[in-house]
């Protein structure tokens, strides 16, 4: 070797810069005493157990793709449910997202499985440890760390599930379709009452016996309305085509008294107590008390300007509400004989009218054909609340005894049956199966079931209203802290 080429060579080997074989030797670049100086090969930390693939996951939240909009309508299935604990578990263990709870991926479920935050794909330091050190603990006989273990132990919402088919169906002959008549009704023990033609039949939901209470075709009247008494469950109030009402014992099945008095046909009928009101096509609403109908005086309410089509007392028992053919829907106290509030923003038929179990002073009330709205009212204030338009007639309304919810039942023209969410007015389901109007409803005992009648000339049962909110977890593959092998 040339000796002068080895004395350059040595003196760049031993100089202040270490420099590559392969650079050039006419370089001498300066290099700042105070900067460290790296190698050229990385040696990745593998301090932990759990390796932290970072890697960058940032996507735009406002793109929708279809399969994100097919997830979002999946998204109460359990498949898509178990799919997104699953993509969470992943992400807790590649990605340390340190997700713990479903609840907050449904809610926010974009920025949990894609966060803003920039990761790196490899580090120089060590990644820091949780609080507790349990991600890492050697000692752990899981095969997840604590994160995943939570998410895994955390509670599912259970999925609640409304048949959208009647659970049962029975024939109803000569069920009349018409508006203005209440033809159907639950009572406390249990018995259906329904009034076809000129008799009225009961029928058993627990033996499925079905008997003839009374036949008025001797007198040559019909049924136009039936009502259970709620303080005394073996009684039953019919109202008829000539303007009568009678009060029958079923236990007995015989006929204690007929209340005379309106001149027209009796639609409507509400009982508080002891005291029955009824409201009939001569626009007026008497108030008798049964047990001595010839002693007490009876109260007769005068405001309607058309036939009464629709009466119920509040919970409370201290407040009636009348809704009329005239559109007007009137709110009566016990001491004043002419309405204490009026509500005139319907522009059809009030007949549909329910008091919320729920809220003290809340009403609701359901318009005809011309109007199709659900509005809701504070009578504490007299004042309107909410208006939603459901498109159809509304026929009749209900609240959960149960949940703040309500069902409405509808006519022209989608003959459905939909159930809401209140206040937030989501319609939770819609239900149809009836060809004609859903004229007629009724609710059981337990708050679970409604019945509703049509002119189709068929009851049919449908599940709606859950009698308790379940705290069951629903049943998931991923779940591995629920079974013992």
């Amino acid at each position: 070797m040339d000796p002068d080429y080895e004395k350059r060579l040595l003196r760049q080997h031993n100089g202040p810069m270490t420099m590559s074989p392969y650079g050039s030797p006419n370089l001498s670049p300066v290099i700042s005493p105070n900067k460290k100086i790296y190698g050229d090969r990385f040696i990745p930390t593998r301090t932990s157990a759990c390796w932290h693939i970072n890697f960058d996951l940032l996507q735009d939240n406002t793109a929708q793709t279809p399969t994100t909009t097919r997830k979002a309508k999946d998204a109460n299935s359990d498949s898509a449910k178990d799919g997104l604990a699953y993509s969470c578990l992943l992400k807790n263990e590649l990605l340390s997202a340190g997700i713990e709870d479903l609840k907050e991926v449904q809610v926010e479920e974009r920025k949990v499985l894609y966060p803003k935050e920039t990761r790196n794909l490899f580090r120089y330091h060590t990644p820091r440890r949780c609080a507790d050190g349990c991600d890492y603990s050697p000692y752990s006989l899981s095969p997840v760390g604590s994160k995943s273990q939570k998410l895994l132990r955390s509670p599912r919402k259970a999925v609640r599930k409304i048949s959208k088919i009647p659970f049962k169906v029975l024939d109803a002959p000569e069920l009349q379709d018409d508006f203005y008549l209440n033809l159907v009704d639950w009572s406390s023990q249990n018995v259906l009452s329904v009034g076809l033609g000129t008799s009225v039949y009961l029928w058993s939901a627990c033996t499925s016996q079905v008997t003839r209470l009374c036949d008025l075709s001797t007198d040559g009247d019909t049924v136009t309305s039936v009502s259970w008494s709620e303080r005394q469950g073996s009684q039953v109030a019919v109202g008829t085509h000539k303007g009568y009402v009678q009060i029958w014992d079923v236990a007995v099945n015989k006929k204690l008294t007929t209340l005379e008095g309106h001149g027209a046909r009796v639609g409507a009928l509400a009982w508080n107590g002891d005291v029955l009101s009824s409201g009939s096509r001569d626009r007026l609403i008497l108030q008798r008390d049964v047990r001595t109908p010839s002693i007490v005086p009876e109260r007769k309410l005068a405001g309607h300007k058309q036939e009464v089509c629709g009466l119920k007392w509040s919970p409370d028992h201290q407040h009636l509400a009348s809704g009329g053919n005239d559109n007007k829907l009137f709110v009566w106290n016990l001491t004043n004989t002419g309405p204490v509030q009026t509500y005139t923003d319907h522009q059809a038929a009030v007949k549909a009218i329910a008091w919320s179990p729920h809220q003290h002073g809340l009403l609701a009330s359901g318009g005809g054909t011309a109007d199709r709205c659900v509005r809701f009212w504070n009578t504490l204030t007299g004042q309107p609340l909410q208006c939603v338009d459901t498109g159809s007639q509304v026929c009749n309304l209900a609240w959960s005894k149960h949940s703040n919810e309500l069902v409405s039942t509808h006519g022209y023209s989608q003959n459905q049956i939909l159930l809401w969410k209140y206040p937030s007015l989501v319609q939770i389901a819609k239900l149809t199966g009836h060809s004609y109007r859903v004229l007629y409803l009724a609710m059981s005992p337990d708050g679970e079931a409604i019945v509703t009648g049509a002119g189709d000339e068929t009851l049919r049962f449908w599940n709606v209203f859950s009698k308790t909110r379940s705290t069951k977890e629903s049943k998931s593959v991923l779940n591995l802290f629920t079974r013992i092998r």
